[in-house]
């Protein structure tokens, strides 16, 4: 049973183990069971801004909105996910332990537009997503390395610095990592 194992964790991407769109990505697991896991990369920001997110779904930004949109992963990538602090009541949202939660619902993008969202969030496309087993098969694999998820990683970092903030938790320097991945 693998009922909540990486829940909570970020999943590092192995240099030299994991290539592709996931290639030095950090996945920000919200949830993991017997079913499988899911997830939101947090370091991936795409060349759309949440104020013309906003406006293309008809929500007038009263506030500047600068932020990126990320890309979540490659699963749905047509619908948007809020990562934020576990504040306000929105219609759709999934409660991750730790103080943060997964929003789907427009009720909360109207309210950042307007300036009344969750203090801190991020806003995905798509998300990543493992089937029953998948994810553990890729652990024992040496893909990914797991460590526990830190609010202010996700929140208040610059986005270059992220991977190797959640590598320093391990407390492994990303060089190190780089250096051993071929010999693994």
């Amino acid at each position: 049973m693998t009922d909540g194992l990486f829940r909570n964790q970020f999943l590092l991407a192995m240099p030299g183990r994991v290539g592709g769109d996931f290639a030095d990505s950090v996945t920000f697991i919200a949830e993991h069971n017997d079913d499988g896991a899911m997830g939101l990369v947090i370091n991936k920001p795409s060349d759309l801004a949440v104020r013309d997110m906003l406006q293309h779904m008809d929500i007038e930004p009263h506030v500047d909105h600068g932020l990126p949109v990320y890309w979540g992963g490659p699963v749905q990538t047509e619908r948007g996910f809020v990562l934020h602090r576990d504040e306000g009541d929105w219609e759709s949202t999934l409660h991750v332990c730790g103080g943060l939660a997964i929003t789907t619902s427009r009720d909360i993008l109207e309210a950042i537009g307007n300036g009344f969202g969750p203090s801190d969030y991020l806003i995905t496309l798509g998300y990543a997503g493992w089937g029953d087993g998948q994810l553990e098969s890729e652990m024992l694999a040496n893909s990914w390395l797991n460590t526990p998820a830190s609010d202010r990683i996700i929140f208040e970092l610059p986005v270059a610095e992220r991977w190797a903030a959640a590598a320093r938790q391990l407390g492994v320097e990303a060089h190190q990592l780089s250096a051993t991945a071929g010999h693994a």
